[in-house]
């Protein structure tokens, strides 16, 4: 009688253990299958790094050549040691070179005082929805609106690339121009030639932006106020490739009151830097 009682029990125990078994398995499987879906998702929105990861040296991104062209007055100092010195230039103060170098030269000749700033700035964004190039790009944004550029004019946009092939010769626009307006006076056609009046300069020269150069890209071109000295020119370029950003500010100061540094030959030499950074960066 034991025996009938003990064997019946002990099936319907089986039974019972087997049923909660398979119904704490099926719920298990289904919080797997509804997690996974959901981890996946978050994988895939962490935006993309920058290309860039380090900056360049700044003082040595400048060729000797290029300085020369920029800085006149560098090839003047008589003194080798000097003249080295003035090469190397100033590094500009920075708490995160990872983040943010650059490099002063400032070369004073018996023409003029000429100033090169070259400013390397790596963009990183802590936002895991922003990538490093779209956090560079409203960097840039900012930048390109604070310098309140003029509403580009349909002839500075057709002749722009009139205005990059004549880089090479920046005199040859400005003589027959010169020419044209002098009347009889060689003196005055000298100097019309050599500091031409800012409402002389063609309408390509104006700030705008640059279509040939990085992922954005604009130039500035500022003159000082009139009064007792010389005018100051500063013409500024700046340009992002990827999560960098790159400014160049180019500053001239005639030693004679009443000159007016050439615009066409300083925008000239400002974007043939920037072109040769921009190679660097990507090479």
């Amino acid at each position: 009688m034991q025996r009938k009682a003990y064997v019946p029990g002990a099936a319907a125990l089986l039974v019972a253990l087997l049923a909660a078994g398979c119904t704490s398995g099926s719920a298990d499987s289904g919080t797997t299958d509804d997690a996974n879906p959901g981890e996946a998702g978050t994988a895939t929105a962490v935006a993309q790094p920058g290309k860039y990861r380090t900056l360049p040296e700044p003082c040595g991104a400048v060729s000797q050549s290029t300085l020369d062209s920029l800085l006149p007055g560098i090839k003047q100092i008589a003194d080798a040691e000097q003249r080295e010195t003035a090469y190397e230039g100033d590094a500009t103060l920075t708490y995160d070179t990872d983040r943010k170098v650059g490099c002063r030269w400032k070369v004073e000749s018996t023409d003029a005082t000429d100033h090169l700033l070259v400013d390397f700035e790596r963009v990183v964004s802590y936002d895991n929805a922003v990538s490093d190039d779209n956090q560079a790009q409203t960097i840039f944004g900012t930048k390109e609106a604070a310098a309140d550029l003029p509403e580009p004019s349909s002839s500075a946009t057709a002749s722009d690339s009139a205005s990059e092939s004549a880089s090479a010769t920046p005199s040859a626009s400005a003589t027959p121009s010169s020419s044209a307006s002098a009347s009889g006076s060689s003196s005055a056609s000298a100097s019309t030639s050599t500091s031409p009046s800012p409402s002389s300069s063609p309408t390509a020269l104006q700030p705008r932006t640059l279509s040939d150069l990085g992922d954005d890209a604009f130039i500035d071109d500022t003159l000082s106020s009139s009064g007792s000295t010389a005018k100051q020119r500063t013409v500024t370029v700046v340009f992002r490739t990827s999560n960098v950003i790159v400014t160049i500010e180019y500053e001239e100061q005639p030693a004679t009151v009443g000159v007016v540094p050439d615009s066409q030959k300083m925008q000239d030499r400002a974007r043939k830097l920037a072109a040769q950074l921009a190679d660097s960066l990507n090479g």
